[in-house]
């Protein structure tokens, strides 16, 4: 790995946004290819922030600093791979359901696949399964992702689920749910895809479901 890379790649795992940022334009301006910052910096980084994550080294406060510090390094970077033509894996429709503000999860989960090279689509909080169908229908996404953290929200899960069955749109989207009173099981029973107990194991669970 080259030596700036290098240092990008720890800049992005400790969390230290200046620096990432500061690189990034440094490796811009030197003319490195904007897809090997990508890969081998940002991705590279939050990838083994994940692994370290699985293996209890970090947790969430260590994942979210080093979210934030990829993050900027890609707004940065972002342009330059427009202009090359790089294209994102895949669309990410994601949204904590109705009656529910909680979003620490559901951006961290965000911001991690944003790192991974998907394009994310992030509703925010309070979303209505209305809303969640209007998107799922303008932006044609792979994966539709649902974070709750009440358990009187859960429903709402269901509820976009079955609006999506209705307007036939169910066959045409993955989804996913989590948040800390979601289940595996809540995850089967209401006909979901796949179910992410934390941020990591919902990044690789998209991965898995688009093939990656």
């Amino acid at each position: 790995m080259d030596g700036n890379i290098k240092m990008l790649f720890d800049s992005v795992i400790s969390g230290e946004k200046t620096s990432v940022e500061k690189i990034v334009t440094e490796l811009i301006h030197n003319g490195v290819d904007p897809t090997i910052i990508l890969q081998d910096g940002l991705i590279a980084a939050m990838t083994e922030v994940g692994n370290r994550f699985e293996c209890g080294d970090f947790f969430v406060p260590e994942m979210l600093v080093a979210a934030r510090a990829m993050q900027g390094g890609l707004v940065i970077l972002k342009p330059h791979l427009i202009e090359k033509g790089i294209k994102s894996i895949s669309k990410v429709v994601i949204g904590t359901v109705k009656g529910d503000l909680h979003d620490i999860g559901k951006n961290l989960v965000a911001m991690m696949l944003e790192g991974a090279g998907f394009e994310i689509h992030d509703l925010g909080t309070d979303v209505s399964p209305d809303k969640f169908l209007a998107e799922v229908k303008n932006h044609q996404p792979e994966i539709l992702g649902m974070s709750a953290l009440l358990t009187t929200t859960m429903v709402n899960m269901k509820a976009t689920i079955d609006a999506l069955v209705e307007e036939g749109l169910r066959d045409k989207v993955k989804v996913i749910v989590g948040g800390a009173p979601v289940t595996q099981e809540y995850a089967m029973q209401i006909g979901a895809d796949g179910y992410g107990s934390d941020a990591s194991r919902a990044v690789n669970l998209v991965k898995s479901l688009v093939d990656i």
